[in-house]
């Protein structure tokens, strides 16, 4: 059996898009990898972000917000940082074979109602899927 190559994505709050990130790649390339997040600060996990996962049929409902250093232990093959926040407090991830750094909007800061909000989720959701097929697929 070919080992699972192992993927963590990074963002600052670990709420959203890296949230978004392991949930998709699970989804979509699960048989290859096996997938971790965490940010460089904890929060929680964004109602929003797992209402416009939902939408697409993943449930994020059971992850949680975690940090680096729950992982500092752990070897990746891949480590991505999602924000430049992210890329700037960790450029290269201890652990990790390699880092590679692709920056999202976060959907949290965009300022609108509730539906123009979860338009900017659903745009960023839209956005990391399409990077992760065509970087992982």
């Amino acid at each position: 059996m070919t080992k699972k190559i192992r993927v963590l994505f990074i963002c600052t709050a670990n709420a959203a898009r890296s949230q978004m990130a392991e949930g998709l790649l699970r989804a979509k390339f699960g048989s290859k990898f096996t997938v971790f997040s965490a940010g460089t600060r904890q929060s929680k996990v964004s109602t929003r972000a797992i209402q416009v996962m939902q939408e697409i049929g993943i449930d994020i409902s059971h992850h949680r917000s975690k940090t680096l250093a729950e992982y500092k232990n752990d070897r990746f093959d891949l480590a991505v940082t999602l924000c430049d926040n992210a890329h700037a407090a960790c450029p290269v991830v201890p652990g990790a074979a390699r880092t590679i750094h692709h920056a999202f909007l976060d959907p949290h800061l965009v300022p609108g109602t509730d539906e123009e909000s979860l338009a900017i989720y659903r745009r960023v959701r839209d956005a990391i899927g399409e990077w992760i097929d065509a970087t992982f697929g």
